[in-house]
């Protein structure tokens, strides 16, 4: 069996674990069995080889899946690394589907987009990784001439479907970000940098939307009110982790927010157009509203051209 089976493989059986909770040994078998046929892979595996699979599972992924032998099922104790699971497993159904049939483009229309800077991943990880600080030549939206400049790589984030560098100015100390589809090439050098210890993106960007944070993080209590449609997109998919339920019924879903109002965060909330309302804080209903205001007036004033 090639490497890239066991592979998919084990994150099958973590997919099966997830979606159920739990499975017997012969729930997980007959699993197995119908992805087998469906994909054409040899996945079906005996009790031993499950075990190894197991340990396999816990080794590459840090996913921990334990046996409850009381009531003989199998479940996953702990997942170190969930996100990132989450998205390889995402990966693999859209390989495994590209795969089954040859003229794939008949039932399946992708975006018609330029790259994200994926290419880049592996050689900016390593640099992360191994603490090298990297000559970046980066292209702003704004700017006719791309800038070059040493930074000190720190993280990668993504935000809306675009992928971004986390990373320090040499001889600076705020946390920059560069859009990965707008860095036109990178140079790793051999000057070492020292890795902040305190540094955390998690906790940079806990109270924004996207990938602006601002210098002194204010978050503030924002109410928004959603038609009865739209609010069941914001339900199955949050604004934002503080997202709490105010009210839901057949006329609206209203939800507050704790964030730092941001350009990321009104442009979210543009983007839903009069589906929603704005309740509070009154600073953002003004700028909102002054927003839609201004956009009013040059759809007038081009309709008087």
């Amino acid at each position: 069996m090639a490497k890239q089976d066991y592979i998919i493989r084990y994150l099958t059986i973590i997919k099966k674990l997830r979606r159920g909770n739990e499975a017997t040994f012969k729930e997980m078998e007959e699993y197995l069995k119908k992805e087998s046929e469906f994909f054409d892979r040899q996945f079906t595996i005996s009790t031993r080889t499950f075990q190894r699979d197991l340990n396999e599972i816990r080794s590459i992924f840090q996913v921990d899946i334990q046996y409850d032998f009381s009531r003989r099922v199998y479940y996953i104790a702990d997942d170190q690394q969930s996100d990132l699971n989450n998205r390889m497993l995402e990966s693999i159904d859209t390989i495994n589907s590209l795969k089954m049939v040859s003229d794939i483009t008949r039932y399946m229309f992708f975006e018609k987009r330029k790259s994200q800077g994926t290419q880049h991943f592996y050689g900016l990880l390593h640099a992360i990784k191994n603490r090298f600080t990297i000559k970046l030549v980066h292209q702003k939206f704004w700017e006719d001439e791309p800038t070059e400049r040493f930074v000190e790589p720190l993280a990668l984030k993504e935000s809306k479907g675009r992928w971004y560098l986390l990373a320090k100015e040499q001889h600076g100390s705020k946390i920059k970000t560069f859009g990965l589809d707008r860095v036109l090439e990178f140079e790793i050098t051999s000057k070492k940098f020292d890795y902040p210890a305190n540094f955390d993106a998690g906790e940079i960007f806990k109270n924004c939307f996207g990938v602006i944070n601002p210098d002194n993080s204010n978050p503030e209590e924002i109410i928004l009110s959603f038609n009865f449609e739209q609010g069941k997109y914001i339900k199955s998919y949050p604004i934002h982790e503080s997202q709490t339920l105010l009210i839901d019924n057949e006329d609206e879903l209203r939800i507050s927010l704790r964030m730092d109002i941001t350009h990321d965060l009104i442009m979210e909330i543009l983007s839903y157009g009069d589906t929603v309302a704005v309740l509070s804080p009154k600073s953002l209903i003004e700028e909102v509203v002054a927003i839609h205001q201004n956009a009013i007036s040059n759809i007038k004033q081009h309709e008087v051209l």
